[in-house]
């Protein structure tokens, strides 16, 4: 697909800053026609002037915006090829003291907007000529924990359960439909301010961070957006199911994996 651009057609979310901004901007220097979705018009607009893609407002959290975007995409171009469901949010905050509407706006964004995004986009890349991908930009914290973060963790364990299964899915079906799962680690945009766009309902104990720049954060390797829209398109084009952009965390995966190892022996001793 990405050896043969012409005439493809890639969806990118959140695609006017960060990640979503980098891989588009990658996607057209290869030749492919690009469309940004994102909830934020005044970055569409920045971002359509820098880059030459169609812009179109996209609330991932609402399933119908999504469908509207999945449909005019198809009556512009009849078809899409790519669809990279990377509009995500975070915010810092114990678990404990998260709030109903904290819940409902982290899973709105980060899980319910990859479900709204396959259903929408997932028949699209179905009937898309020579065979069409989903990739969908997960976390690091989708497999290990880390305090603070717990709401936005919950969310990336449940994306990376949602995109495994339907990968054993579209396998067993023998579909033409690629998966990948891209989990980045620290990457220099703005997500530390995701509250920007959230329409406050209630109270909330999450907090903005720029974690980039604190002091623990300042010792951590950021990678800029356009490395690692590199590493997801090489791993595309591998048709790997994983793309990670820092693999010196292999041991924090690795430790997880062995404590849970550890249990099933003691279970299986007992």
């Amino acid at each position: 697909m990405l050896d043969d651009p012409a005439d493809r057609v890639a969806v990118v979310t959140g695609g006017a800053s960060g990640i979503g901004k980098a891989i588009a901007s990658e996607l057209l220097r290869r030749g492919m026609t690009v469309v940004i979705a994102d909830i934020e018009a005044d970055a569409i607009e920045r971002a359509v002037g820098e880059t030459g893609a169609i812009g179109m407002r996209c609330d991932v959290g609402s399933a119908e915006s999504v469908a509207s975007v999945a449909a005019d995409v198809k009556s512009l171009f009849g078809r899409v090829d790519l669809f990279c469901s990377n509009a995500g949010v975070a915010s810092t905050g114990r678990i404990e003291d998260m709030t109903d509407p904290d819940w409902d706006w982290l899973l709105g964004v980060n899980l319910y907007g990859v479900i709204h995004g396959i259903r929408a986009f997932l028949p699209l890349l179905r009937e898309a000529p020579g065979g069409g991908h989903l990739a969908v930009t997960a976390s690091m914290s989708g497999l290990h924990a880390t305090p603070g973060i717990g709401g936005y963790t919950v969310t990336k364990y449940a994306v990376m359960g949602l995109c495994e299964t339907l990968a054993l899915e579209l396998e067993s079906e023998g579909a033409n439909v690629g998966l990948t799962l891209l989990c980045p680690g620290p990457v220099s945009t703005n997500l530390g301010a995701s509250q920007r766009n959230r329409r406050r309902q209630g109270s909330s104990a999450l907090v903005d961070s720029d974690l980039e720049h604190t002091e623990g954060g300042a010792q951590l390797n950021w990678l800029d957006p356009a490395e690692v829209a590199g590493i997801l398109l090489r791993a595309i084009e591998r048709g790997d199911l994983y793309a990670f952009t820092h693999p010196e965390w292999e041991p924090l995966v690795a430790k997880r994996h062995r404590a849970i190892e550890a249990a099933f022996e003691r279970a299986g001793a007992s």
